[in-house]
């Protein structure tokens, strides 16, 4: 597919994204590996700064979700043509691009608004401040594989042709075929998973499709397809409207879950250094526990939880820290829980474990057909018996955990917080009430919340924005309503559509939407729907094999 429509009357010539990081090689071969300053985020990416001299967009344009090539040419904004645009430049950006390109789409075809430096930057920010960083197991399998489409060679594969010994070899695969019987689940290392996205993007030219900068908002296009308003970063930032045909918006977890308790606390003491979340920058809590005695609660029962107490335990064994854990649980669970016989999860002494962040029948078996086939009551009602706080059962973590109750340095409780204070010496004080509603107080030196990441949609600007003046609907959770083929069908635009992925979806018809195998599912529905429509090629058996051969030399596709 070409051009989106007519030729503008101003039109721009998109300005050149860099070539991506520089990469620099190990000792191992021809495989390249993050530079030392992108394998650990300090601070999480920002917006572009806004430049005054851009020009504005007409109060009549920003108040209509219709906008027509006459208007958008009035307002001396540049235009610039391209048939797909993808809004994000994160992961659900990458493997949208990933997928197109093996579909037959040229980069230039395809365009990735983003403000980040490479599209594994805020995940990387993410698993890092919540303490799983790149040499730390992430929560996923040996197969869901962001950088490979076809999920072979596994991760596991290729750390075992990696091994220069028999034992290093063997054990990998030993791993995957005896998983949850004899073994935990075989899971990548964070760092892995980013140093195989790396050598894809180079594969497939992803660095000559990006633009770095700040994407405002999305509006139909009064001929058909899409306005798309960024703002670009550099020396000189601009005001650019992209034009295209279709849209994607990957543009990840709308925003970090503040609770109220936090916000009351810091709007009273101003202090965020005692009462931290689990997503942004704590630090100085794991150093100052390391050089004293100390106390912290860690509220919630995720993955996030299980990963900072982690952190706080191995500080004990190996720092020689003094530090005990209270782990503060909103629903205890002391043992298998769940609506029935066949939707049961394992769980004991406070943790429900799930191996992955949805049942595996949620990816491809019937839960998926459940979901697809339900009205909304039967939806919502799914979605609860799914959704939860879990984290995955690994036999060392257990004993580890063991030996934490033993010697008395971690202990769960059960208990909701109604208020947290800052005593005379600096500490906080939680008033709690128990699961039999009695208040209990608990002193300590640190609170991290690790209850939740994903904020309500108005939080990220355009989405709020798509809600509210383009009359996106909502599903039953209140994210985007998009359809089995993550479509915003409502916002269709003449032959043009706009489809959403990721955890903006949750509450749709694929639970699993903001896994990496899930952006890859939604991504391959995408590209179909597309190729339909006469924008890349049907991903058949024969042009699969063709290009995992290509994959599997290098080159591109």
């Amino acid at each position: 597919m070409g051009r989106a429509g007519a030729r503008p009357a101003t039109t721009a010539r998109p300005p050149r994204p860099p070539a991506g990081p520089p990469r620099t090689p190990t000792s191992g071969g021809g495989r390249t590996m993050p530079p030392a300053e992108h394998r650990g985020v300090l601070a999480p990416p920002g917006p572009p700064g806004f430049d005054e001299q851009a020009a504005e967009i007409p109060d009549h344009l920003l108040r209509s979700p219709v906008w027509t090539d006459e208007a958008v040419a009035a307002s001396g904004i540049p235009v610039v043509d391209v048939p797909f645009v993808t809004v994000g430049g994160g992961m659900g950006s990458f493997v949208m691009v990933d997928v197109l390109r093996i579909a037959g789409v040229r980069p230039e075809q395809v365009k990735v608004l983003t403000n980040l430096r490479h599209p594994w930057e805020n995940y990387a920010y993410l698993t890092g401040v919540s303490q799983l960083p790149p040499n730390y197991r992430i929560r996923s399998d040996a197969s869901s594989m962001p950088d490979n489409l076809w999920g072979f060679p596994s991760y596991a594969a290729r750390r075992a042709f990696r091994s220069r010994s028999v034992t290093g070899f063997l054990a990998p695969l030993w791993n995957v075929l005896t998983e949850n019987l004899l073994t935990d689940y075989w899971t990548p290392l964070a760092g892995e998973v980013f140093e195989g996205m790396r050598r894809e993007a180079d594969r497939i030219g992803y660095w000559d499709s990006v633009a770095h900068g700040q994407a405002r908002m999305v509006r139909r296009r009064a001929a058909g397809g899409y306005f798309t308003v960024f703002t670009t970063q550099g020396a000189r930032r601009q005001r650019v409207i992209y034009r295209s045909a279709h849209v994607q918006l990957a543009v990840g977890y709308p925003s970090i879950r503040f609770l109220p308790d936090m916000q009351e606390f810091r709007a009273r003491h101003g202090n965020a250094q005692r009462f931290v979340n689990a997503y942004e920058p704590h630090e100085h809590v794991y150093e100052d526990l390391k050089s004293r005695p100390g106390t912290v609660v860690v509220r919630g029962g995720g993955i996030a939880a299980s990963a900072i107490i982690h952190r706080l335990l191995n500080d004990r064994e190996q720092h020689g820290a003094q530090t005990r854990i209270v782990h503060l649980l909103r629903n205890y669970v002391s043992g298998p829980h769940g609506p029935s016989r066949f939707m049961r999860r394992r769980g004991g002494k406070g943790w429900a474990h799930q191996g992955f962040n949805w049942p595996k029948a949620s990816w491809g078996g019937q839960l998926k057909m459940r979901l697809e086939r339900a009205g909304d009551d039967e939806r919502r009602e799914l979605w609860k018996v799914m959704k939860g706080s879990t984290t995955p059962y690994r036999k060392g973590w257990q004993k580890q955990l063991e030996r934490a109750r033993r010697n008395g340095s971690y202990t769960a409780v059960q208990g909701t917080i109604a208020r947290v204070d800052r005593t005379d010496s600096g500490s906080v004080q939680l008033h709690c009430t128990d699961a039999g509603g009695a208040a209990q107080a608990i002193t300590a030196d640190y609170l991290v919340d690790a209850t939740g990441l994903i904020g309500d949609l108005r939080s990220h600007r355009l989405l709020h924005d798509l809600v509210e003046v383009s009359g996106a609907p909502r599903n039953v959770l209140g994210r985007l309503d998009v359809s089995t083929g993550f479509e915003i069908t409502a916002l269709r635009s003449g032959p043009g559509r706009i489809f959403a992925a990721g955890a903006a979806t949750e509450g749709a018809y694929y639970a699993p939407a903001d896994s990496l195998l899930g952006l890859q599912y939604a991504a391959l529905r995408i590209a179909d729907q597309l190729a339909d429509d006469g924008f890349g090629k049907k991903i058949t058996s024969a042009r699969s094999v063709a290009q995992w051969c290509r994959f599997m030399r290098g080159v591109a596709p």
